[in-house]
């Protein structure tokens, strides 16, 4: 059955994409949940504008994610926390405190769940993170961790 998919399905396809399932599936899994809808010539003309202005928008989300590339990269932040006498913190910094340094030093705004650190830092030093604000745009963040 040809049906328009409405939504991400994985397995599947895309929102706005045109695909052939199985009988069953569309009709058990599919339709019901409203996940697609059965491909006519109309429908089938719905699509193209999704998927339309689908690309738009992405478009729109890689330039945004190049621009904070740009400004992030060549920058060093700086991340304070407490310390021992050896250098060592009291607790450990993580995603959500570097990206609130960077708001503070850079006004850039990014969601914690898209910086990736290897582990939660533990001592001072200078540091990489792997920020991926889109899929196609993905660059490290350079920053040290400093005792106050």
């Amino acid at each position: 059955m040809r049906v328009v998919l409405h939504a991400d399905v994985e397995g599947v396809g895309t929102k706005g994409e045109v695909v052939e399932v199985a009988d069953g599936h569309a009709r058990n899994l599919l339709l019901p949940t409203g996940q697609a809808v059965k491909a006519t010539p109309g429908s089938e003309d719905q699509a193209a504008g999704m998927r339309r202005r689908r690309a738009n928008a992405d478009a729109v989300d890689r330039a945004a994610a190049e621009e904070v590339a740009k400004t992030l990269v060549p920058a060093t932040i700086t991340v304070t926390a407490k310390t021992g006498p050896e250098g060592r913190l009291f607790g450990s910094v993580g995603p959500a405190d570097v990206v609130e340094a960077i708001e503070a030093q850079t006004g850039v705004v990014i969601d914690r769940r898209k910086l990736a650190l290897d582990e939660p830092i533990k001592e001072t030093g200078e540091f990489q993170a792997m920020a991926r604000l889109h899929p196609s745009v993905e660059f490290p963040v350079r920053f040290e961790v400093v005792g106050a």
